[in-house]
């Protein structure tokens, strides 16, 4: 991660305090250049801002544990674990308990077979847990744009929410300078989409 990259993230978060995909970008991009120190404050705020995202958490905690905060890593973990399971992101999930183990802790038992308990409001005919606000919300009239990952929005987001991200993504485009010509530049959009409407990031 460049220089310029983390600056641009930094401007993002200190334009829009309340921006909380400006705090988490640049805590990861903070972790991925190895200022771990400095990853820790922006993704607090990130998980003030949003208590739901796991990834965050997993990200604080990397950054705890690279800075030798072993206990304080380890709670991060375990709050991570319990919203990744009750929420059922089983990717970040799986990825917080490989985490606990590394740092010596065996991660809470989980029901058979590994899926997450039915949330309280389940979903009816039409309707979708949604994966950021975790409300109970009718399912967008229409996918909002093909493709899996369009797929993937329109199977577990809101109206609401998408109507959010419409908004922070003019934003991330504005801010980051994407041309969509470019494949990379795509690629950092889908990211940051994912990261924003809590989505698991494709493997690999």
């Amino acid at each position: 991660m460049d220089e310029s990259r983390i600056e641009q993230f930094r401007k993002m978060a200190e334009a829009d305090p309340e921006n909380e995909l400006g705090h988490l970008s640049l805590g990861r991009a903070l972790v991925e250049a190895k200022r771990c120190a400095e990853a820790v404050p922006p993704l607090r705020k990130a998980l003030a801002l949003n208590p739901n995202n796991s990834r965050g958490y997993q990200l604080l905690a990397a950054a705890l544990k690279e800075t030798g905060e072993k206990s304080e890593a380890l709670a991060v973990l375990r709050k991570g674990f319990e919203v990744a399971h009750a929420r059922g992101d089983l990717m970040p999930r799986n990825e917080i308990a490989a985490m606990l183990r590394e740092l010596g802790e065996e991660p809470p038992a989980v029901t058979a077979g590994g899926a997450p308990p039915a949330p309280a409001a389940a979903a009816g005919s039409g309707q979708i847990v949604c994966k950021r606000c975790g409300r109970t919300q009718p399912r967008m009239a229409a996918r909002p744009f093909k493709g899996p990952l369009g797929e993937q929005v329109w199977a577990g987001i809101c109206q609401p929410c998408w109507t959010e991200w419409i908004h922070m993504g003019t934003k991330v485009i504005n801010e980051l300078r994407l041309n969509f010509a470019i494949p990379k530049h795509a690629e950092i959009y889908d990211q940051h989409l994912r990261e924003f409407l809590n989505l698991e990031q494709p493997a690999g």
